[in-house]
Parts: structure tokens; C-alpha cells; sequence
């Protein structure tokens, strides 16, 4: 690796790169100086070995405090992929199989129409379960007997299998009880014991005590009027949509009792578990884990069932393949994001991921054994691909065709 040099960029840019990724270096500057960063970070493993740990900016929005090698930042739904990779674990374990029905492990789920719905269309966005009535304090988050009845208690969005829906906060919350239920551990937990010890990982689900503030950046988080004024990038039907009281998109993404994203930065949202939404780390922890899956989750024990169940092409429902909540055409599978024709990534249908409000993005290309994260906390207003990341993403494909030698036909 080498370490990156000073040089005349208008912010400070930190780290290593490997011979051939220099180019890299030079974009994620460019972020900098032409895409509005405040503080990121970047990182890349490929066939298990870092060729890419990048820093730089501030991690406060007064610009006071320099983004440092430590530094951690929520990632909003980059969490999903994190908390997927517990499922797998527990999958590979035999807690549970993607083909039981909840409601076998946790009976009370199977109240207003769920028995039969199945852990494989949970982990799909497929079973129907999106929403919330209601908004959920860090204090009643905590609560996992009230969370459970509260989940329990839901109706049907739409009939499982049939269309397929963003979960966005209560995918993870249904996965933790399910490991509650055959574990004993909440996701949240069972992550940390089981993923992000084994393999060093700074990331948490649930803010532990001892970790200081002062070690998370603060994000620069947009409100609803930046949404209206931004709907090219955020799309029209879905900006519509969240701001419809009773749409379901509305009643899947509106869940926390908050004003605006950045109360995301208080300690009480940051402490509790919100396995969807709120983890917390740095890209090199969130790219040494998806370099781990792209090559088969060996330091994991992950089954060669449960890779090849990660790798697969995604089965899409029985009904259209629009997302009800998002709007967009996309794919799910094993709690993660698939490329699909409104957002293509990695260079086959092999490649999972999961992207996060704001910009954030982690993923795997097992074609390539490659895994990528990319971590600010000025949060863009993209629906999918934020320019930041795509410009990241487009440096790190182009410095492994030279490398090869040959065409690597990325999705972008």
C-alpha cells in the first residue's frame, strides 16, 4: 500500500492506496472540491486484501474537526447490509431456513393474516410487513417485549409474494425478534458477537456506552423542503407519495418520533437498536465484511448454500416489480439490494449490497471478490447513486480493467 502523499487539493485527503488504484485517490478529492463534501470515507478490499483506505474532510458541520482514521458515521440503511450478513450467519448455523414460516418461531406472529408468511419473503421485501402506525421513541425502541407485540400486531400492506416493498426500518426489527426468538440474542447483538468480533470490525448496531461522541460524525442531514426541491434526483412519484399521510410509503419511512434526520445525531437514537437504519462504523470495517462475502464468508462459516443463496439472481414476486414504497424498479434477496433497472452495480446479477439515505453505499462483487464502502455525512438528495459514489465506484472499476487487462463490464 501506499500511503497517500500531500497534495494541492483544497481539503486534506489521508490514507493508502495500492499500486494501480492512485486514480481513486484523485476522485474521491474531487468529491471535495467539485460535489459539495463535508467528511467521507472510503474503502475498498479486493480477493481479501485493502487496496483502498481513504479519509478526508471535516466530521462536523461547523468544520471544526478534521475526519480522522477512526472516525465512524451513521450509514441509514447501509445498515441493512451489515444486519444481512448476521442473517446469513444464522442461517448457516440452522437457527432458522429461508423457507419457515415466522410465525413458526415466534407464534404471536401470525395474527391478522402473517401465518404463513415466510423468512425468505421477509428478507425479499416481499412479505407485506413495511409499515407502522405510529412513531417509535428511542425509549419504546429499547422495549423488545412492546416492540415485539407492536410487530406482532401488524396487519398486511399487501398479499406476501405478490408485489415487493421497501421495509425500510422493519426489516430489521422483524429479523431481530426472529433471532430472538431461536437465538436469544437481539440482531444487534448477535452482529457484534458473531460478525463484527471475528473480524475486528468497527461497526455497531446500537451505539455502545464507551464509545465516545466525539468519534461519530455528525451528519448534515436534509429536511422535507429540500426533498420538494429536489425532484429530479429524488423522483417525483415518490416525493408525492411520502408526503400522502396515509400512503404507504409515508407509514413505512415515517416510524421515528423525529422532527428531522439529523436528530439522528442525539445519543438516545444512536444507543438503541434500529437494525435497518442506524448502524454505525467506519467504510473499512463496512468493506472488509462485503470483501469477506464476496468471497465466500469463510472467517464467517457462512454455508455454501447460504453464498450461493446471497449470489443468485433475485426472484422477483408474483405481481409487478415496482417497489409499492420507493416507486422505482428493484430487486431484493437475503435482506439486501440486487442491481436491477433502476439501480445497477457490480458486474453481474452475483453482486448485493445495500445503498443508505444520504448517499452512503456498501457492497460485494463476488465476479471480481470485491468489496467497496463508501461512507459521508453530508447527505445527498438522490433516490439511488448519488454522483459522489458513482464517480467512487466508476475510479475503482476503471483501475481494475488496467490492472487485469481485460473489459470489466460494471453496471453504472
Amino acid at each position: 500500500m501506499t500511503t497517500v502523499a500531500p497534495g494541492t487539493d483544497t481539503v486534506a485527503i489521508h490514507g493508502t492506496v495500492a499500486p494501480g488504484f492512485e486514480s481513486v485517490r484523485a476522485v474521491f478529492a474531487e468529491n471535495f472540491d467539485d460535489r459539495d463534501e463535508l467528511g467521507a470515507a472510503l474503502a475498498v478490499y479486493r480477493h481479501g486484501e485493502a487496496v483502498v483506505d481513504l479519509w478526508g474532510g471535516h466530521r462536523d458541520t461547523a468544520r471544526e474537526h478534521p475526519w480522522e482514521a477512526e472516525t465512524m458515521v451513521l450509514v441509514a440503511s447501509g445498515t441493512k447490509g451489515m444486519a444481512g450478513a448476521a442473517i446469513a450467519v444464522a442461517l448457516s448455523r440452522g437457527l432458522f431456513a429461508l423457507d419457515d414460516r415466522i410465525a413458526d418461531h415466534w407464534p404471536a406472529f401470525a395474527k391478522r393474516g402473517k401465518a404463513d408468511v415466510t423468512v425468505r419473503q421477509l428478507l425479499n421485501h416481499q412479505a407485506g410487513v413495511a409499515t407502522l402506525d405510529g412513531r417509535l421513541s428511542p425509549e419504546q425502541i429499547a422495549d423488545t417485549a412492546f416492540l415485539s407485540d407492536l410487530l406482532a400486531d401488524e396487519d398486511l400492506d399487501w398479499g406476501p409474494g405478490t408485489r415487493q416493498g421497501y421495509h425500510a426500518f422493519t426489516l430489521g426489527w422483524y429479523a431481530s425478534e426472529l433471532l430472538r426468538r431461536t437465538d436469544g440474542r437481539t440482531l444487534g447483538r448477535f452482529f457484534a458477537e458473531e460478525v463484527a468480533e471475528p473480524l475486528e470490525l468497527a461497526f455497531y448496531i446500537g451505539l455502545p456506552e464507551e464509545i465516545s461522541d466525539e468519534r461519530v460524525a455528525e451528519l448534515d442531514a436534509f429536511g422535507p423542503l429540500d426533498m420538494l426541491r429536489n425532484l429530479r434526483t429524488m423522483s417525483p412519484r415518490f416525493v408525492l407519495s411520502y408526503f400522502t399521510p396515509w400512503s404507504v410509503t409515508r407509514r413505512a419511512l415515517n416510524v421515528l418520533d423525529t422532527r428531522r434526520p439529523a436528530d439522528l445525531n442525539g445519543r438516545a437514537f444512536r444507543a438503541v437498536e434500529i437494525p435497518s437504519a442506524n448502524g454505525i462504523g467506519t467504510a473499512r470495517s463496512m468493506a472488509r465484511l462485503y470483501g469477506e462475502l464476496a468471497t465466500g464468508g469463510e472467517a464467517l462459516g457462512l454455508a455454501e448454500s447460504v453464498f450461493a443463496e446471497l449470489t443468485a439472481p433475485p426472484v422477483p414476486p408474483s405481481g409487478e416489480t415496482r417497489d409499492i414504497v420507493i416507486g422505482i424498479e428493484t430487486a431484493y434477496a437475503m435482506g439486501y439490494s440486487k442491481p436491477s433497472p433502476d439501480f445497477p452495480f457490480g458486474t453481474s446479477d452475483a453482486a448485493f449490497g445495500t445503498p443508505g439515505a444520504g448517499g452512503s453505499f456498501g457492497f460485494a462483487d463476488p465476479e471480481l471478490g470485491l468489496g467497496f464502502a463508501y461512507t459521508p455525512n453530508r447527505m445527498g438528495l438522490h433516490l439511488t447513486d448519488d454522483p459522489r459514489q458513482v464517480a467512487l465506484r466508476n475510479a475503482v472499476y476503471e483501475c481494475i480493467e488496467h490492472q487485469d487487462g481485460e473489459t470489466v463490464s460494471a453496471h453504472t
